[in-house]
C-alpha cells in the first residue's frame, strides 16, 4: 500500500517510535524532545479524521510519558517497554499496565546491580533502569572499549538469565524479563482501533519487529540507515516529519 492508499483508508493507525524518529537521538535520554516539526505533524494526525496516534517505545511509561510530554487529556495511545506497558486514552479499553511480581524484582535488581560493577570501569559506560529489567548504555563509551561492556554483561546474563529477551538498539543492548514486541504492540493497537491500514516507522533494529509485521495494507518507513523490513526509507526524523504532516493533510483534504 502506499500513502495516497493510507490517505483513504477508513480507520488509520499511525504508530511511531519515540527516539531516533520523532526526536534526535540524545546523550542524556531525558532531555529527548520531539522536534517542532514532528510535535506538527503528530497534532495533524491527531486532528485528522478517523485517524489515531500511538507512540510504541522501549522507554518505560513514566519516561516516555515525560519525553513525549504526554499528559492525561492526550489522545495519544502509549505502548512502552516493548508493548509490556499501556496508557489509552479516556474511553479506551484494554489491561492496566503490568507490573513485576516480588520475585521478578529481587532477580532485577540483583542482576542490575551485578551488572553497574561490572561496567564500572568502563568510562562512559552506565546502566538504565527499566520496571522489566535494564539497559547497558555505550554510548559516551570509546569505540574501542564499548564491547567490553557489552561482552560483560551479556555473559552475566547468559549465566544467570539465559531466559530473558535480549535487544539491541544504538549504542544500547537491553535485557526484560517480559517478551513482548513492538510487533504485538501494533497488533494490538490495531485490533484495539479496527484499523483498516497502518503506518510504523522506526529507526532501530528493535522497530523491525514491527516492520517485518505490517500487512500489504500497510506502510513500514525506515528512519535512517541500516537493513530493513520497511518500504519506505526517509533520511531523518526532519524529513518523516514532513512525510507525516503531507499524509495529515492529504487524510484531511480527502474527507472533505
Amino acid at each position: 500500500m502506499s500513502l495516497d492508499d493510507l490517505a483513504v483508508t477508513p480507520r488509520l493507525l499511525v504508530a511511531l517510535d519515540f527516539d531516533g524518529t520523532l526526536a534526535p537521538l540524545v546523550d542524556e535520554p531525558m532531555a529527548a524532545r520531539m522536534l517542532p516539526a514532528s510535535a506538527q505533524a503528530v497534532a495533524a494526525l491527531v486532528a485528522a479524521p478517523d485517524t489515531t496516534v500511538a507512540f510504541v517505545s522501549g522507554r518505560m511509561l513514566a519516561d516516555l510519558r515525560v519525553i513525549a510530554e504526554h499528559d492525561d487529556g492526550s489522545p495519544i495511545a502509549l505502548a512502552a517497554s516493548h508493548g509490556a506497558q499501556w496508557w489509552l486514552p479516556a474511553g479506551g479499553s484494554g489491561d492496566a499496565p503490568g507490573e513485576p511480581d516480588a520475585a521478578e524484582v529481587a532477580l532485577r535488581d540483583a542482576l542490575r546491580a551485578d551488572a553497574e560493577d561490572l561496567v564500572a570501569d568502563v568510562p562512559g559506560a552506565w546502566i538504565e533502569p527499566k520496571t522489566f529489567g535494564f539497559g547497558v548504555h555505550t554510548r559516551l563509551v570509546d569505540d574501542a572499549l564499548a564491547p567490553v561492556a557489552h561482552d560483560r554483561v551479556d555473559a552475566l546474563m547468559a549465566e544467570r538469565a539465559p531466559q530473558w529477551r535480549r535487544r539491541q538498539g544504538h549504542s544500547i543492548t537491553e535485557y526484560a524479563f517480559r517478551t513482548e514486541g513492538k510487533d504485538s504492540a501494533v497488533e494490538r493497537l490495531r485490533g484495539l482501533t479496527d484499523a483498516t491500514g497502518v503506518l510504523f516507522a522506526g529507526d532501530d533494529q528493535t522497530d523491525e519487529d514491527a516492520l517485518r509485521s505490517l500487512g500489504a495494507e500497510d506502510v513500514g518507513i525506515r528512519v535512517g540507515g541500516g537493513e530493513t523490513a520497511a518500504t519506505m526509507r526517509v533520511a531523518d526524523e526532519a524529513e518523516l516529519a514532513r512525510v507525516l504532516l503531507a499524509l495529515a493533510h492529504r487524510r484531511t483534504a480527502a474527507r472533505e
